[in-house]
């Protein structure tokens, strides 16, 4: 049997809000994860090792963070003269107010694009966030959606119940049919979620788009389609013609669109590679630049916790995750924390559920949150350290704190 031409999106966001000072000056998908990759390592990962070439990574905000992060596809193997990594950037003059600059949804972003699609020829167009940790054959999905004639498939995951409000949660019949699509429901029923991937027939796609387009644009304001995000008409649109079905992913998958959600994300990492990570024969590829190995000297204690190349550990650091260069120097403490590359902990600092951006300074004598905080609970419990910021020697920072990109506490 033939491969279908597929033609894969990646929808790289806007500005991630709810990950707060974290993404003021980075795209979401650009956060690292584990220490030594980046989220949008995952789904580029899993499309190369899929066998999918043909990659569309569409940037909404702060663009540059994901392009020297991305290198054209190198690490994926996707650096080619035909085909491989593209690139796609808001452009202004190419057409309407309703196809120009930033999208305001990713169903909207899909309007605005639908053109290139077309023009591209895929037999199957597959769209995916760049916020989720997760492996996944795609080829699995695309069987089932040929099998079944859809004109989508939903890949669906299990949560608890009660996260799955903060999803799409999907029902469907004995033979797989999606039968009801409600997106972010106050009161969800069931912990079958989309895991916003999509595979689509891209005659029906467009053909679909363009409908909403007219119902839609007359009560939008002017450069805003009305299509929002996939859940408010695009699915539901789709749903209703009675030929969208699911497939479930099996093995592990978070979505660390949230504080707690990342920080209970590295958790479940720190002694076990959840059949993500470290699968020889399903990589994931990442750009790091070479640094020495990390060194833990004399008194050092790290209990549970990942190290990565460059870090210098002579302190305590119990349950984190160290990033690229990290110092914490003798008699600092680093408990059930992240701290991103290149930042230092001094000496007599301590810092408890919290997320330290890039090039930061914890000062001596600092305290940051405490013990006993709901880091993987509640998001307002996590500390956030934006990037560049110092804490000033003997400051004590309160448990969900916020430090702007740049501040002196």
């Amino acid at each position: 049997m033939s491969t279908p031409r597929v033609l894969a999106i990646i929808q790289a966001g806007g500005a991630g809000g709810r990950m707060d000072v974290l993404t003021r000056e980075r795209a979401k998908p650009a956060l690292p994860f584990a220490g030594v990759y980046q989220l949008v390592d995952f789904p580029l990962s899993n499309l190369a090792n899929s066998g999918i070439s043909d990659v569309w990574l569409s940037v909404q905000f702060q663009g540059s963070t994901l392009e020297e992060q991305v290198a054209n596809g190198r690490p994926w193997d996707l650096d080619r003269n035909h085909g491989g990594l593209r690139l796609l950037m808001p452009q202004e003059g190419t057409g309407s107010l309703d196809e120009e600059g930033f999208a305001r949804g990713n169903a909207d972003e899909l309007y605005r694009i639908r053109d290139q699609v077309s023009a591209f020829g895929p037999e199957v167009v597959l769209v995916l966030s760049a916020d989720h940790v997760y492996r996944f054959d795609h080829a699995e999905a695309l069987e089932t959606h040929r099998r079944a004639g859809a004109e989508c498939t939903v890949v669906t995951t299990e949560v608890p119940v009660a996260e799955a409000g903060d999803h799409a949660v999907v029902a469907h019949d004995a033979s797989g049919r999606v039968t009801r699509f409600d997106y972010k429901p106050d009161d969800p029923d069931s912990g079958t979620i989309a895991t916003e991937i999509f595979l689509y027939d891209p005659g029906v796609l467009v053909e679909v788009l363009e409908e909403l387009h007219r119902e839609l644009s007359s009560a939008s304001e002017a450069g805003d389609t009305g299509l929002g995000d996939f859940g408010e008409h695009l699915l539901p649109r789709l749903v209703g013609r009675g030929r969208t079905v699911v497939h479930p992913l099996g093995g592990y998958w978070r979505d660390l669109g949230q504080p707690h959600h990342y920080l209970r994300a590295h958790q479940d990492v720190l002694t076990d590679d959840v059949g993500v990570l470290g699968e020889r024969d399903w990589p994931i590829r990442t750009r790091q630049p070479q640094r020495v190995p990390a060194r833990l000297l004399d008194g050092a204690v790290v209990v549970d916790s990942m190290v990565s190349p460059g870090a210098r550990v002579a302190g305590v650091v119990r349950r984190s995750v160290l990033g690229p260069g990290v110092v914490v120097e003798a008699g600092a403490e680093v408990h059930d924390s992240v701290v991103f590359a290149d930042s230092v902990v001094r000496a007599g600092a301590r810092v408890h559920w919290t997320v330290v951006d890039s090039g930061c300074v914890v000062e001596r004598d600092a305290v940051i949150s405490r013990p006993g905080a709901d880091g993987t609970g509640d998001p307002d419990a996590v500390t956030l350290v934006g990037r560049g910021s110092v804490v000033g020697a003997g400051v004590r920072l309160p448990a969900g704190a916020r430090l702007e990109p740049g501040t002196t506490a």
